[in-house]
């Protein structure tokens, strides 16, 4: 599938970087705790249909699949590149989960099909525009009742982290993440019960845990 170049960012902002984003997310940002605790809240059952959104090299949908093993998995990355590394990891590690090529805001999934949407570090690629489109094609593809679980960046929390901030101001990706904005994002993409369910601190600024749901009816 093709991608529209000019609206895609990679995982470190440029191709030639794109093989040292496992290890540099593993190592620096420290993903495994918040990721974990992203599946918990998440309450994945048994024959849910989960999505893990921009999955990059497929750390957190191989996370969710060893969590729960009986829910049906797929990762889905606008980076043909990074899929590549993610379905060699997949491979070794002998699981079932499918990895899909596509542009988050235009999902290749059916109306109300997903029972479950998980998200790790991607909402801060994304400019305001684009997060908009997601987050409706999230509720478009999820089933009443079913939620969006999001880790990334949000309000700092210190003098540190305000610091930081003001870099990331300067970027229209990521200001509308520190300014506190992505939970009204979720409310105009149509989810409800929106909430910050825990933030973690970490070398690169705050992270914080999204919940979202798609209203029964």
């Amino acid at each position: 599938m093709g991608v529209a170049r000019q609206e895609y960012i990679p995982a470190l902002r440029y191709d030639v970087l794109t093989p040292f984003f496992d290890p540099f997310a593993t190592a620096l940002l420290r993903i495994a705790p918040f990721q974990r605790r992203l599946v918990e809240l998440a309450g994945i059952e048994a024959g849910h249909r989960v999505l893990d959104l921009g999955c990059g090299a497929a750390t957190l949908a191989i996370m969710v699949k060893r969590m729960r093993p009986s829910a049906e998995v797929t990762g889905l990355d606008g980076d043909p590149k990074i899929l590549e590394i993610a379905r060699s990891k997949v491979t070794k590690l002998g699981l079932d989960i499918r990895l899909d090529e596509a542009m988050a805001f235009a999902l290749p999934y059916p109306n109300e099909s997903l029972d479950r949407v998980v998200s790790s570090m991607v909402m801060h690629h994304l400019t305001s525009e684009n997060k908009l489109r997601t987050c409706r094609e999230v509720a478009r593809v999820l089933r009443p009742g079913g939620e969006l679980h999001v880790a990334d960046f949000g309000v700092p929390q210190t003098a540190g982290m305000r610091l930081l901030a003001r870099i990331g101001m300067r970027f229209e990706e990521t200001k509308d993440l520190v300014a506190g904005l992505l939970p009204d994002i979720f409310r105009t993409a149509g989810l409800k019960d929106v909430r910050v369910a825990t933030r973690y601190k970490t070398p690169f600024g705050s992270i914080s845990l999204y919940h979202a749901r798609k209203p029964e009816t």
